[in-house]
């Protein structure tokens, strides 16, 4: 895995203080956020960047790990051990690490559904078949793993075998796109006996075509026709436990957004807690009018500038 220098990415001095960090973040949200930059590929994936570092570099212990272990650091984020333990032995076992870094849907198939695929095949040929010895002696192993928005929003569990052992991995609510889930004792054999290495599987969270998502929230376009962004009336918003009608206000433009509390994904730290879904308006105009309808539309724009509407 590339290291990143996220104080680079923020712009500030690696002994910046919380303040100096929170008003660097402050600055390149605004300037990057999807809102400023529609269809704008480079802005999004720029926002992601300052959004990553800043959820490091903001939060005093995964600071001190990011600062402690370099470029290794990640490999510590979800483990149940002391990290510190390990931040001198950092150097020596990445150079043990096997990675994978191709596309994984080549093994799980492009669905990335929950218990439909056979997660063996991947393992047996990453890892060089059943029962092999490989050419590590006991080094860490590092692999991807997809899985879909509706699995890290109801959790799910994976079973794959590798070394003629069946091992069964659970993906908790709330599980995250990078997230690394460590499997301690499971990674390439050791040579004559030696200790195995361990095994880190990083989850990547497969885009949705319905929403994206922000942390703990997600985000849903609604496509409004005009005369219910005008008067008022109801959209059929999707969620991922459901569908729900939701009260579009009267005059009520596109980019206006509604918030519904808690239909958002778990919290991963407090998973019967969830963020909220975000609805953004878009509104339609209406197309290939008829002779009638232009009629009337010309009527209303006489009586809007005979009588403009008052502010209430």
């Amino acid at each position: 895995m590339n290291y990143k220098d996220y104080y680079k990415t923020l712009g500030v001095a690696k002994d910046a203080s919380q303040k100096d960090i929170k008003k660097a973040y402050r600055k390149l949200a605004a300037k990057y956020h999807p809102d400023k930059n529609p269809n704008d590929n480079a802005a999004e994936e720029k926002f992601k960047e300052v959004n990553e570092a800043n959820e490091v570099l903001s939060n005093k212990e995964k600071r001190e790990k990011y600062d402690t272990l370099g470029s290794n650091w990640e490999a510590y984020q979800n483990t149940g051990d002391d990290w510190r333990e390990y931040a001198d032995q950092a150097n020596q076992r990445g150079r043990n690490t096997r990675y994978y870094q191709g596309n994984a849907s080549d093994f799980f198939g492009q669905g990335g559904g929950a218990g439909g695929q056979d997660f063996s095949s991947f393992f047996e040929t990453f890892f060089g078949g059943r029962g092999g010895q490989t050419s590590f002696s006991g080094g860490d192993t590092q692999a991807e793993m997809p899985i879909t928005l509706l699995e890290a929003y109801e959790g799910s569990k994976r079973t794959f075998e590798i070394h003629n052992e069946k091992l069964r991995i659970t993906i908790k609510k709330g599980s995250y796109d990078r997230q690394q889930l460590k499997i301690k004792g499971k990674g390439q054999l050791g040579v004559q006996g030696s200790n195995r290495g361990d095994l880190y599987i990083i989850l990547r969270v497969q885009p949705d075509p319905r929403f994206q998502r922000r942390g703990d929230d997600l985000m849903y376009v609604a496509q409004v026709d005009l005369y219910a962004a005008i008067l008022g009336g109801k959209v059929e918003v999707p969620t991922l436990i459901g569908k729900v009608n939701v009260t579009v206000p009267k005059g009520s433009e596109t980019g206006k957004t509604l918030r519904l509390r808690g239909k958002g994904m778990p919290k991963y730290s407090r998973p019967s807690t969830h963020g909220d879904l975000l609805v953004k308006l878009n509104v339609n105009l209406p197309r290939q009018l008829t002779t009638e309808e232009e009629k009337l539309f010309k009527k209303l724009q006489d009586l809007r500038e005979k009588e403009p509407a008052t502010t209430n």
